[in-house]
């Protein structure tokens, strides 16, 4: 199997992870879990802020964190919402600066999969469930 093969695979396999959990999760009876769910899922809708905005805001956060899931997820969110690979780039710089440094392997990894993204290598983000 190739390399480009292994990586589409883990691709996948983390998106039925990732959908499989969540539906385990949401079955449990926790209000706070389901409340937390939601108040994640209404924060990404429009409002004053478009969703294309704040998919760039959660990008920003997710590199300055260092959350590869959440980058991912985000990277895909903002392709999903219109963000041109211009914008991507500067949306980049700005999470290295705020994050530093120590940003850049994260970023190493944004970007291999927005090429993957771009050349349809790798499955998009389901609808926005975050994580």
């Amino acid at each position: 199997m190739s390399g480009a093969q292994d990586e589409k695979d883990r691709v996948a396999e983390f998106t039925a992870f990732r959908k499989r959990m969540n539906e385990r999760i949401l079955a449990e009876p926790s209000q706070v879990v389901r409340r937390f769910f939601a108040l994640d899922t209404q924060t990404y809708q429009a409002g004053a802020l478009d969703v294309k905005t704040k998919e760039l805001l959660g990008l920003v956060a997710s590199l300055v964190l260092r959350c590869d899931d959440c980058i991912s997820y985000h990277v895909a969110q903002c392709k999903e919402a219109g963000v041109s690979r211009d914008e991507m780039f500067e949306t980049f710089s700005v999470g290295l600066v705020v994050g530093g440094s120590i940003v850049i392997p994260h970023l190493r990894r944004a970007v291999d999969f927005l090429d993957r993204l771009e050349q349809g290598e790798a499955d998009p983000a389901p609808a926005h469930d975050h994580g």
